[in-house]
């Protein structure tokens, strides 16, 4: 049985400003929270807001977890409000059908494949070398998408395998507010880039460096193949699901809104 779980965190403390600075702690502070290890299942995770008053963090895991560690460590144990929220996942589950909308958000990493990258970084060097040395079909390396049209395409590129359509995608205005240099953040009324980054961290204090370019997409959806959108829910979209990408939400759309807890 899946649950969504939903963490509040307090950035002004010093175990969670350390945590939240690297995508490879938060990814093992949510591993800890499941009784059997080491975790073989699928686990997603997501950074919903950071600001210098609260951070918050939406996970889904295939078991029960409990977040008291996190809690107690970077948290506001006892405070109003500082209970995670644990919610079974399957009633969500049981609504999607072919032809319903909701409200969605993503945040993810848009990548392409390439053989012969030009100027490769130190990880994706390794990773040709490693292909090269068994001698086998080159696994190429990962080139992430940077402009905000490029992220789009690789999102609308997507959406029917699965199991969505997003209505009327056509490239329109800015997002308000967004700064972006002059390049288009938004696809018609339906989905929209409502934040870009650039994450970088390392894998442990001696490992190697990663570099993650994300972008978090709102928007509606058309559910076009149920299974399949079910499979994205539980298995994520796209790569780096392990540094809180890929992890897709749905909301029921309020009149023309989406609203997302």
């Amino acid at each position: 049985m899946p649950y969504l779980s939903k963490i509040a965190l307090n950035p002004r403390r010093r175990a969670a400003a350390a945590l939240l600075s690297s995508p490879h702690r938060v990814h093992a502070a949510v591993l800890s929270g499941l009784a059997v290890q080491p975790v073989t299942e699928r686990v997603l995770w997501r950074l919903e807001s950071s600001t210098p008053h609260r951070a918050d963090i939406l996970v889904l895991t295939e078991s029960r977890p409990s977040w008291a560690h996190l809690v107690d460590e970077a948290g506001w144990p006892g405070a109003d409000g500082g209970t995670p929220l644990i919610a079974d996942y399957t009633p969500l589950l049981e609504r999607l059908v072919r032809g319903r909308e909701f409200g969605f958000r993503l945040t993810a990493n848009p990548v392409r494949n390439a053989l012969q990258p030009h100027r490769p970084s130190e990880q994706q060097a390794a990773r040709l070398k490693e292909g090269a040395d068994r001698g086998g079909r080159p696994r190429g390396a990962r080139i992430a998408h940077r402009t905000a049209a490029q992220q789009l395409d690789w999102l609308l590129k997507r959406c029917e395998r699965h199991g969505f359509t997003i209505l009327g995608a056509t490239v329109t205005s800015p997002a308000p507010g967004l700064q972006n240099k002059g390049q288009d953040l938004s696809a018609g009324p339906a989905v929209t880039v409502v934040a870009r980054d650039i994450l970088r961290f390392r894998k442990g204090a001696d490992g190697p460096r990663v570099t993650l370019s994300t972008a978090t997409f709102e928007g509606r959806l058309h559910v076009t193949d149920p299974d399949a959108l079910r499979a994205s829910l539980l298995g994520g979209i796209g790569p780096a699901k392990g540094y809180g990408q890929g992890l897709l939400t749905l909301a029921p759309l309020r009149t023309t809104e989406a609203n997302h807890g």
